[in-house]
């Protein structure tokens, strides 16, 4: 019998069975999971559930179907394996075909169901998730999400069933392998995205621009998987039982054919190579060395005049190129020997000098997401050094389990720092300022926002795209690009110009909360009442959206707000506000009480953080633009009642029945209670205090001071104390009847 005519057999047999109909049926649904239960995306409130459409309605149900579905078809396929031996045939089915072909037949045919159910469950759910993303719906983010999540699992089970019952023959020893093997990658595994197999780690989706890294480092982990795998099945495949032999003398008998075992050989070995050389992360040491970023001191002998880069960004590949030039100083007489930091994913092709090649070194020490580059200048006084480097900017070990921060894509690009181009280290400029030019080379629908006072003007059109010249100063730049939408809006009162760039597909959305209005009230207000933000540019404030997933800062001239401060969840987070509009205005004021103002991350137990203040600020703007009433029954009234439910809970009166459950329950209701106090008690509090210290006035006269006072860098977070201490009271005072 032909190895197609025994396949066809196989896979239709496969399709009678009631249990495969169950796996299938069961698979399928298996996404509700993401909707209800199984939430691994995270959430960007603590006050409720809140994460990017996509993540919601695609990630969610996606890696839920993985989990749900490799589970299911990792028992199909070993009670299907098993089948023959249940029923005493094998010695019959032995004499019609070798138990190496029928091997083969089998593992293709339950390869074959797990890639149509797929596609069954795909255009299932393709109608619903359509209309639930609505605006941010793709088709293209549809099959790759759901590809790369939920089907990159389903083969891996099978395999990984499958090496286990071929190794010891038995139905329950294979569930049970394949059960523990399941496990560490749930429990041990799962903050480790190389080894979590079965639930990669994804904590955020992109809704406005892309997910390619993060798609790419799953599908990087899903290869390595199936090439080990793959392996390991090719090992038990030598130790299938022949000639009545134990698995020993099976293997010796099936690994006659040397081609076997290499090839088995090589697919682990092939497995090793791509754990080792992933290109995502870099080898950065864990101990944080500042000095690594800032040299004790300058040369004296060297310095530079201006700078320029022409910076090549591939879409396509993620891949960074170009050519960065120096005009620089030497008053030595003598060669010298200058330092830069890179990037760990970049590679140096070419120095030269006025011209002509020089020595250089690129370092293997990595830190702080850095590595060194050494060149020798020549001994002239004047010296062009132009460097010629590129690759896949990688991102720092430290927050590997967040991909996205150097995202570089045909929708969205993050050219930060030495991402952009290789920074001096140990040279000095010339002058006051440092003169800087960059030229880059953008596809045709993207438009790039410098990150600062500097702004972009197209240079020339290449047909199929633009490049764009920024005029910009300082030792290094900061450079993103999307599809943005720029909307100019004056804030009179804080004499500023808000240029507020968002990306084109939240038009709708920004339109219909308001956007601008909100910015424009948030400024002025936040502005006039606690005062301004340090880094407010001369008259223009750019407020730039970028993608979810980073942590944002500001500088001279600029912020960045998070794409999953303007989602359709977040601007229905009752937590926050009572109307998108509440919700925007909420978010805005971060940039004072969150951004403006740091808090320590480190102290996750208490009611003190950014939320108390911004609630309680976001309260008086409503008070202020919509009235006492408004404010009293959105506000005040509903953290009333969040308070009163949260004093009677049971496990906030009884906390020893809390520390008796698991942990993951311990986790979900300390965090639920946290949100309550972060977002309720504290706002209440603070209205306590307001009343303590004789009223509105007097609180803004507080938070101003609190907020313009000398930083200790040491300790630059705003305490509890500290707003105790301003207010002149103590914290039984605030204890809440």
């Amino acid at each position: 019998m032909s190895a197609p005519r025994r396949f066809r057999l196989e896979l239709g047999r496969l399709l009678r069975g009631r249990v495969t109909w169950a796996v299938i049926l069961l698979t399928v649904l298996s996404p509700l999971a993401g909707l209800t239960v199984y939430r691994p995306i995270a959430s960007s409130s603590a006050g409720q559930y809140v994460t990017s459409m996509q993540g919601m309605y695609l990630a969610n149900p996606a890696l839920a179907g993985g989990l749900i579905g490799a589970v299911a078809f990792a028992v199909l396929t070993a009670w299907d394996l098993d089948r023959v031996k249940r029923g005493g045939m094998e010695a019959l089915t032995d004499a019609v075909v070798t138990p190496l072909s029928a091997a083969w037949t089998r593992l293709g045919a339950l390869l074959s169901l797990s890639a149509l159910t797929q596609a069954v469950t795909m255009l299932a759910w393709l109608p619903w998730t359509a209309y639930a993303l609505g605006a941010v719906f793709d088709l293209g983010s549809y099959c790759l999400i759901y590809m790369v999540f939920m089907y990159g699992a389903l083969p891996l089970a099978v395999l990984l069933s499958a090496a286990a019952y071929q190794f010891t023959r038995r139905l329950d020893l294979a569930l049970l392998m394949s059960a523990a093997f399941a496990a560490l990658s749930l429990t041990l595994w799962s903050m480790k995205w190389q080894l979590c197999w079965l639930n990669p780690v994804v904590l955020d989706i992109s809704d406005d621009f892309s997910n390619h890294r993060v798609l790419a480092s799953a599908a990087w982990l899903r290869l390595t998987w199936l090439a080990a795998l793959a392996g390991l099945w090719g090992l038990s495949y030598l130790c299938l039982r022949r000639y009545g032999k134990g698995p020993l003398g099976s293997f010796r008998q099936n690994a006659r054919r040397v081609y076997r075992p290499a090839l088995a050989t090589a697919l682990l070995v092939c497995a090793g190579f791509l754990y080792t050389g992933q290109p995502f992360l870099d080898h950065s040491e864990p101990e944080f060395d500042y000095n690594f970023l800032m040299p004790d001191e300058f040369l004296d002998t060297v310095t530079c005049s201006s700078r320029y880069a022409d910076v090549r960004p591939n879409p396509a590949t993620g891949r960074v190129y170009g050519t960065a030039v120096y005009q620089l100083i030497n008053t030595s007489g003598t060669q010298q020997d200058i330092q830069f930091r890179l990037n760990p994913g970049y590679a140096v092709t070419s120095v030269r000098a006025n011209g002509a090649d020089v020595p250089y070194v690129l370092g293997t020490r990595e830190a702080m997401n850095q590595r060194g580059l050494a060149v020798t200048l020549p001994a002239d006084e004047e010296i062009e050094l132009a460097i010629d480097y590129g690759g896949y900017p990688q991102e720092w070990n430290t927050g590997g389990m967040v991909m996205g921060d150097r995202e570089i894509s045909d929708a969205y690009m993050a050219l930060e720092n030495e991402v952009l181009a290789p920074i001096l280290y140990d040279v000095p400029q010339t002058g006051d300022t440092l003169p800087a030019v960059i030229d880059l080379t953008l596809p045709g629908q993207m438009t790039p926002v410098p990150f600062g006072p500097a702004e972009a003007e197209p240079l020339r059109d290449n047909g199929d795209g633009t490049t764009w010249r920024v005029q910009d100063e300082g030792g290094s730049s900061i450079i993103f690009a999307g599809d943005y939408v720029r909307e100019d809006i004056l804030a009179e009162n804080a004499g500023l110009t808000v240029q507020f760039y968002y990306s084109q597909k939240h038009q709708l959305i920004m339109e219909a909360a308001d956007a601008a209005g909100s910015v424009r009230r948030a400024i002025e207000y936040c502005t006039q009442h606690i005062g301004p933000l340090s880094f407010y540019g001369d008259g223009v404030f750019k407020l730039i959206e970028n993608r979810g997933g980073g942590g944002g800062y500001a500088a001279n001239g600029a912020s960045l707000a998070n794409e999953l401060d303007f989602t359709a969840q977040n601007l229905g987070d009752s937590s926050k506000g009572g109307a998108p509009e509440e919700v925007m205005l909420h978010e805005l004021i971060h940039q004072w009480w969150g951004l403006g103002n740091m808090f320590d991350p480190y102290d996750e137990d208490g009611a003190w953080s950014a939320e108390g203040l911004t609630c309680y600020t976001t309260y008086r703007m409503v008070k202020e633009f919509y009235g006492e009433e408004t404010a009293r029954r959105e506000y005040v009234e509903r953290w009333r009642e969040d308070v009163d439910n949260y004093y009677k809970d049971f496990y906030v009166r009884h906390p020893e029945y809390l520390a008796a459950l698991p942990e993951q329950y311990q986790a979900d209701i300390a965090n639920s209670l946290r949100s309550v106090r972060q977002y309720s008690e504290m706002p209440l509090k603070i209205l306590k205090a307001e009343e303590l210290v004789g009223g509105e006035e007097a609180m803004d006269e507080i938070l101003s001071g609190l907020f313009n006072r000398e930083l200790d860098w040491m300790y630059p977070y705003l305490t509890y104390q500290e707003f105790l201490d301003a207010c002149g009271l103590t914290e039984e005072a605030l204890t809440l009847d």
